[in-house]
């Protein structure tokens, strides 16, 4: 039996700079004895960086999975009257930025299937790359399915066994038959009355991370969301592993070989900088892509500044490498979202003067080098550039600490189409002419994957490279099961002279 229950609502908010929009964020809970559904709640507000569009929890007293989502921030869409009737000691959470599917009520998450006694509920962080060819499979009409997710969830509905199993792990049987037919992006957490299960694809494009608590056991996109909980870090889920937790303890199941293919993306911009990716502080990473920056390309200048609050940790590593000071040149208001949630680059634009004002008593008469993480469309950075001018700063030095970014994302990220991307077809001196700035330089992958720690064969390149570990589709697939919508799929890895 289940209760879906929602509040229906359209949420508007700000963003940080015109960049992609974030992978999803997953969290599940074990804990016998236990309520969870308050611990659920806490997670999702950790992981809240990773998506703002839409929030929800599904919650198991053993009997009973209810579900709770809707459209917004976790904040607005739970209080301790919605928490309150969400009895249990099994949940799973998800916090929702769209890749395929709408941004609707509908395709918020978790996704509910009901079938054997309780149904099942998942959560998905990433994005499939066969999603056309496996609704064809079902024989499924266009618009029947809206999401990768639900995609997912009515496959494993269709390999529940007719008959339950002795052992009562028909999800888990029907896990093992449907995770090799998935291609692409997805860290999921799954749930049933009485089992919770975590699952990351061959490639582990997406991170998920695997905790212990008192009395019980966390499975999270980030480690920021265990420490928020009171759990402490056992290890990461493994490419390839199929997680299983419940009353017997933890059990690994490997259903394909791993290839690790961490997305880069994630130390550059996505994961919190209190979270730890490949055993590194991300914070501390992000601070020596500022030094190798510094290293990279130095300038003779008065201050170092962060385009606040992304680019934060880099300009504190290029002003201590460079020994030029460190200060601020903006003032953030903390109570304004993420622009790249409004619907339009207009809007968009107009959200800088009211997210950052300029400091004109650090600024004027100065020359300024400023330290972003990345630079995707370029609307929001020439706007930043001229706020930068009118407060008096003479010279105005652009460093990103990450290469171009040339290529969209098919695995996880809402980066648009290649022609959005204002370094696809534009060198680095035409976008210096396009920011208004004095002078442009990124950081070059290798010194990138140098900061990390961890081998380049280990991290997805593609944003920056063009290399995609798995064939992806020609088109965008955020609308790919619309009425009406092809795409077609190509046959290989692509180099970036083939998608020209």
């Amino acid at each position: 039996m289940t209760a879906d229950a929602a509040r229906s609502g359209i949420l508007g908010a700000l963003d940080e700079h015109s960049g992609p929009r974030e992978a999803c964020g997953v969290f599940g809970v074990y804990a016998p004895g236990q309520a969870v559904a308050h611990e659920t709640y806490l997670a999702l507000y950790a992981l809240q960086h990773r998506g703002q569009e839409s929030a929800g929890i599904a919650v198991s007293d053993g009997e009973t999975i209810t579900v709770v989502k809707d459209m917004g921030l976790v904040t607005q869409v739970f209080d301790e009257r919605h928490l309150a009737p969400l009895e249990g000691h099994l949940a799973i959470g998800h916090v929702r930025y769209s890749t395929t599917g709408a941004s609707t009520w509908r395709n918020a998450q978790p996704v509910y299937r009901s079938v054997g006694d309780a149904g099942f509920s998942l959560g998905h962080n990433g994005n499939l790359t066969n999603t056309v060819d496996l609704a064809a499979g079902l024989g499924m009409l266009p618009g029947v399915l809206t999401s990768d997710s639900e995609l997912i969830g009515e496959l494993l509905a269709r390999e529940y066994p007719p008959v339950p199993r002795a052992d009562g792990r028909e999800l888990e049987h029907a896990l093992v038959k449907v995770l090799p037919r998935l291609a692409g992006a997805f860290s999921l957490v799954l749930m049933d009355e009485a089992h919770l299960f975590g699952v990351r694809d061959p490639h582990g494009f997406r991170p998920l991370v695997l905790g212990r608590t008192e009395g019980g056991w966390v499975v999270a996109s980030e480690t920021c969301a265990l420490d928020i909980v009171g759990a402490h870090f056992v290890r990461d889920v493994e490419p390839g592993e199929l997680v299983a937790i419940d009353a017997t303890g933890v059990r690994s199941i490997r259903y394909a070989p791993p290839q690790p293919k961490l997305c880069v993306f994630e130390f550059v911009y996505i994961a919190r900088p209190d979270s730890y990716l490949y055993g590194q502080s991300v914070h501390a990473v992000r601070q020596r892509l500022g030094e190798e920056l510094a290293r990279q390309a130095p300038c003779q200048a008065d201050l170092v500044m962060p385009v606040p609050e992304s680019g934060v940790p880099a300009a504190q590593g290029y002003a201590r490498a460079s020994g030029i000071p460190y200060g601020d040149g903006f003032v953030k208001n903390r109570y304004v979202g993420r622009t790249f949630i409004q619907p339009s680059q207009h809007q968009r634009g107009a959200s800088v003067r009211v997210k950052l004002n300029p400091l004109r008593e650090n600024i004027r008469n100065k020359r300024v080098v400023v330290v972003e993480d990345s630079i995707v469309r370029g609307t929001t950075t020439r706007q930043i550039i001229a706020l930068l001018r009118e407060a008096g700063a003479t010279e105005v030095h652009m460093r990103v600490s990450s290469p171009p970014y040339r290529w969209p994302c098919f695995y996880g990220l809402d980066t648009g189409k290649r022609s959005d991307l204002l370094a696809a077809d534009m060198s680095v001196g035409e976008i210096a002419d396009y920011l208004g700035v004095d002078s442009l330089a990124y950081l070059d992958l290798e010194r990138v994957v140098a900061a990390t720690g961890s081998p380049g064969e280990s991290f997805c390149t593609a944003c920056f490279s063009g290399r995609y570990p798995v064939p992806v589709p020609d088109d965008d697939t955020k609308f790919a099961l619309e009425p009406g919508r092809r795409t077609l799929h190509v046959p290989g890895t692509l180099e970036p002279t083939e998608r020209t």
